[in-house]
């Protein structure tokens, strides 16, 4: 009987372990090296768990417990990281209305669908940069496998000036206006600056981004004024640096973009209005442009329905919208160093790959673009040895589309295959 009970269970141990260690097999048509930008014919790559196990030539195929996947017809990249999302929420015509009629409960449901559609667009790792502390809360159930979504680096709510572009209480009635302060990211002083990032750490944030100057969205009616001095950016930045959490301003204008760029911002969203000087400065000073070109797109066509924005908003649009891709033709062209991102939520979550296409029509090479979406993005993240990019010992996040990007870079647009940490979300 004693021995009965032995066998049965070193049996059902060497069953349980052969289960636990089940690999994939990924046989891979072509591979794209990232850092080279050059593609590998005939690679399977072996996934353990949550991590890349190996690369190795040919199709291979493991035990009978592991998985198979045929990818051979498929070109295979890294998972694609977005440096500018806002996951809570989705450009309408009822926009303006939903902040008085939405409850936070509506809102992270809701956001719930865009993690997903962003996921399965292929984006693996986004960057969210401002909401209303949802994002939070989605990252935490993300992150728990309670939620379908991509790996988020959040700023929770961003940080403005009184009246600033992210003042959450612009175009309110006066008297529900109030005074936001720190803790609902309004700042006016280096100490109140101080205070808010401290508070944006307390409350879970991963990185923090600030709005330099106007913006078009907001009911303001600048969307290009600076809206920091430096020495409140600087406070913001240094704070930031001892919390180890990455910086980011919204920047329309060019003297609040040289604000940020000399008060230590690290990557500048948009760029629109940016002048040769300016990008000489960003070169200097090792600060990344993050375009956003997609958004400039969308919200010029917007402009121009009649109702979707109020009037002070469609105007900005129209002005400022349509500049933003031949800026960055002239920011790339120059050597401005630059990061994929996208503002998907000013457009449909899950469109964020237009924005390789938009790059790519102004002069950007699709190896270059992919490289922004991985290597730059996972670098400026402090992720450069996990994501980013197919080695043994990073993390599993693969993508594969039908087509090589390099003959069709449209392909990227609809990924047939995601894997986000070692497991298959689309195939």
């Amino acid at each position: 009987m004693k021995q009965t009970t032995f066998f049965s269970i070193a049996l059902f141990m060497l069953i349980f372990q052969g289960v636990s260690a089940q690999d994939t097999y990924l046989q891979c048509g072509t591979i794209m090296d990232v850092e080279t930008g050059k593609f590998l014919k005939e690679k399977t790559i072996v996934v353990s768990e949550n991590k890349i196990k190996s690369i190795v030539d040919g199709y291979v195929q493991g035990e009978v417990a592991d998985q198979v996947i045929n990818l051979k017809t498929k070109t295979v990249m890294p998972g694609f990281i977005d440096m500018h999302v806002h996951i809570e929420s989705e450009s309408s015509p009822t926009t303006y209305i939903d902040r008085y009629t939405k409850n936070d409960v509506d809102v992270a449901f809701q956001s719930t669908v865009y993690a997903k559609k962003t996921l399965m667009a292929g984006f693996t790792t986004v960057r969210d940069l401002g909401g209303s502390g949802v994002n939070i809360a989605l990252r935490k159930a993300i992150d728990n496998g309670l939620v379908v979504g991509p790996r988020i680096f959040t700023a929770g709510e961003a940080i403005a000036t009184t009246g600033g572009h992210a003042d959450p209480t612009n175009g309110m009635k006066w008297d529900q206006m109030g005074d936001p302060g720190p803790k609902e990211g309004v700042v006016n002083s280096p100490e109140e600056g101080k205070k808010a990032v401290r508070q944006r750490y307390k409350e879970g944030a991963d990185v923090i981004k600030i709005t330099a100057t106007g913006g078009v969205l907001s009911v303001a009616k600048s969307g290009q004024n600076p809206q920091f001095m430096i020495d409140e950016i600087k406070a913001i930045t240094d704070t930031a640096k001892d919390y180890g959490m990455l910086t980011a301003a919204h920047a329309h204008g060019d003297e609040g973009m040289q604000r940020a760029i000399l008060g230590g911002i690290k990557t500048i969203e948009h760029g629109t209005l940016m002048s040769e000087e300016t990008m000489e400065l960003m070169k200097k000073y090792d600060t990344y442009l993050v375009p956003t070109i997609t958004a400039g797109k969308e919200v010029t066509e917007n402009a121009k329905k009649p109702g979707y924005f109020p009037p002070v908003v469609a105007k900005k649009a129209s002005e400022i919208g349509p500049k933003i891709q031949a800026m960055f033709a002239k920011a790339y062209k120059r050597g401005v160093p630059i990061a994929f991102g996208t503002d998907a939520g000013v457009f449909n979550h899950g469109e964020n790959a237009r924005e390789f296409v938009y790059m790519v029509e102004a002069g950007m090479p699709v190896t270059k673009a992919i490289y922004a979406a991985t290597v730059t993005n996972a670098t400026l993240l402090g992720k450069a040895t996990e994501l980013g990019q197919l080695k043994e010992g990073f993390i599993a996040d693969i993508v594969a589309t039908d087509k090589n990007p390099i003959d069709q870079v449209e392909t990227l647009k609809s990924v047939s295959f995601v894997m986000k940490n070692g497991k298959v979300y689309k195939n």
